[in-house]
């Protein structure tokens, strides 16, 4: 490890504009349940215990921070009441709100803090920076319902990437989400000490609005409430729809979350797309060119602000440089013939990148971010036949249990790798004796203690919270879902095309292999009718046109509005909709439904 302990720079950056704190730091929904609560985190105020890698320590130390801060003159942002931060800025009558949080409380808390200090100003503007849930949820804690309507920025595509990344795969995404921020973990030196990227997850109400005006091109110019504004898209950086932008007058940039104060996620552990490191680069190096001279400091939606034209253009530069490495390295080593984990092993950064405190590992890491770049452009297979069709987990673990004697010589063999200091092969061997006899207790208690080790010593926040979630789950089972991405208000931010294809992933393609039907759904409100097609087991779906018309009737024919379309497929009945035809299909097609369980294992079969 390059770093210097001793640079107290961050440190002082984390605190400079400081004006309140939220007192006391917790935040309830309206039935009383606590949605957040920074007071828990406490204990970071104290040494690194041997629990705890000391990297991470000191980056828990800085993001658990909390309050109001000001920027720069007119900027102020609320800083840990949820995973990201929320930005104000001060207009001619009221103020612009950028990223409101993951949750309606925690972004109304904000705000109400906000006010306290700088005055009851009306919300005249919101800012989505991206397409990630932590910097829209809480919309409507600053924008509620019946508020007088107001411009609400985005970047082009922000709605189909916001939507579709919540509910086409939202259901596993969400259960690793439990695992990547740790929010079921408890608060201590040997349990949850933050994401890296900031402490952990709200768990109140994600809201959505849609926006109003989208930014889509780079150089454009927005005004809201007197406040001038320069637009930078970026797409397929940290998200597919994300934009930093300037504002000229106030001599301030937001980097929206394309340079943070550590590395981020090329793949998230959660699931998502993988990102694009070598655009990622590009973008950073266009910020720097484009805003280099007209920026006295930049802020972004997650940690602190840097200062001063030299420091931040040589934080954003490192960054830069990170991911650009990052993606050339990986893509010389991989044309040598190496793979993913191999290249994985052996990746080293430059001592001049390595020792950068902005460039550590705390929320994405090396490991795992160059295994993705070459997911990116080499797939999941590795080019050696022997990895083209292994057994799955199960029945690959069954037979290493059995070539080693039967489950508890393999629990004993975990047991002294772990006792030897290789917990990687232990987790490995314990890992198949879970899965080959789930039951056994031994088996599960041995990989936990296996987990818990791996986890205190890791410097990234997700890989602790992984480690010590699997270790918790060995032992209790499943943990809840504390978030409910697939809101009511997302679903109605769905479009039709979203809506269907929503429905075609939980299609039971064996069960409906046999069905062959064609069904219309004549939207009223929309004025236009669009068909499904139900054959083989696959959904398609499109809406004729008269260049390419339906052809032949339809088996079934529903008449009905989107709000009674998203009751429908949120299970609240077809009460109203007007059918014609063979009405016997439509219970035909609900029944072929899956419903996603929230609670899936993932720490054992």
């Amino acid at each position: 490890m390059q770093v210097d302990f001793d640079d107290t720079t961050d440190f002082e950056n984390v605190d400079r504009g400081f004006i309140a704190e939220l007192d006391p730091p917790v935040v309830k929904a309206a039935d009383g349940r606590v949605v957040w609560d920074i007071g828990a985190y406490g204990f970071l105020d104290g040494d690194c215990p041997s629990t705890a890698n000391p990297s991470l320590w000191r980056q828990g130390k800085l993001c658990n921070k909390q309050g109001l801060f000001e920027v720069t003159e007119g900027i102020y942002q609320v800083r840990n009441l949820d995973l990201s931060n929320m930005t104000l800025v001060e207009g001619r009558e009221g103020i612009i709100v950028i990223d409101p949080l993951l949750s309606a409380e925690t972004a109304a808390a904000g705000l109400a803090m906000y006010r306290a200090h700088r005055g009851d100003r009306p919300v005249k503007g919101l800012i989505y920076t991206h397409s990630h849930a932590d910097h829209f949820g809480g919309a409507r804690g600053v924008v509620p319902e019946g508020h007088p309507e107001i411009p609400i920025l985005a970047p082009e595509g922000f709605l189909e990437h916001a939507v579709s990344e919540n509910v086409y795969a939202g259901n596993a995404m969400n259960r690793r989400a439990i695992f990547m921020y740790g929010a079921v973990l408890n608060k201590a030196p040997d349990g949850q000490i933050g994401a890296g990227l900031g402490m952990t997850t709200s768990t109140g109400t994600i809201t959505l609005i849609p926006p109003t005006v989208d930014i889509t091109h780079t150089g454009q110019e927005e005004v809201i409430d007197g406040v001038r504004m320069v637009f930078q898209l970026t797409p397929g950086t940290e998200a597919p729809a994300e934009m930093n932008f300037l504002f000229p007058d106030r001599r301030a940039l937001c980097m929206a979350e394309n340079a943070t104060h550590n590395m981020h996620n090329v793949l998230t552990l959660r699931g998502a797309v993988v990102r694009d490191s070598r655009v990622w680069a590009r973008y950073l190096d266009e910020a720097i060119a484009r805003f280099g001279d007209k920026a006295d400091v930049a802020f972004a939606s997650h940690h602190w602000p840097t200062w001063g034209r030299e420091n931040w253009t040589a934080w954003i530069a490192g960054q830069r440089d990170m991911y650009s490495y990052l993606h050339d390295q990986t893509l010389r080593l991989t044309n040598q013939g190496y793979t993913g984990p191999e290249i994985a092993e052996q990746f080293e950064f430059p001592p001049a990148l390595d020792k950068l405190w902005a460039n550590r590992g705390y929320y994405g890491s090396t490991s795992h971010n160059v295994k993705a770049i070459y997911q990116r452009y080499m797939g999941w297979y590795d080019g050696n036949p022997a990895h083209l069709w292994e057994h799955p987990p199960v029945e690959q673990a069954q037979r290493y249990v059995a070539d080693y004697g039967g489950i508890d010589a393999i629990v004993a063999k975990g047991r002294q790798y772990a006792d030897d200091g290789d917990l990687r092969f232990a987790a490995t061997l314990l890992c198949h004796a879970v899965f080959a006899e789930p039951g056994h207790d031994g088996a599960k208690e041995a990989l936990a203690q296996v987990y818990e080790r791996l986890g205190h010593g890791a410097e990234n926040g997700t890989w602790r919270n992984f480690f010590l979630v699997g270790a918790q789950e060995l032992r209790t089972g499943p943990s809840p879902a504390a978030l409910d991405s697939a809101s009511p208000e997302m679903l109605t931010a769905l479009t039709l095309d979203m809506i269907v294809d929503s429905l075609a992933v939980r299609i039971d393609g064996m069960r409906a292999a046999a069905a062959d039907f064609v069904m219309d759904w004549e939207l009223t409100d929309e004025g236009r009718v669009h068909r499904l097609t139900l054959s083989h087991g696959a959904l398609t779906h499109r809406t004729p046109t008269a260049e390419a018309p339906a052809l032949g009737p339809a088996d079934l024919t529903l008449t009905l509005t989107k709000a009674q379309l998203l009751k429908a497929v949120s299970g609240g009945g077809f009460e109203g909709v007007t059918m014609k035809g063979d009405e016997s299909l439509l219970q035909t097609f609900i029944g072929l439904l899956d419903t996603p369980d929230p609670r899936f294992p993932i720490v054992t079969p």
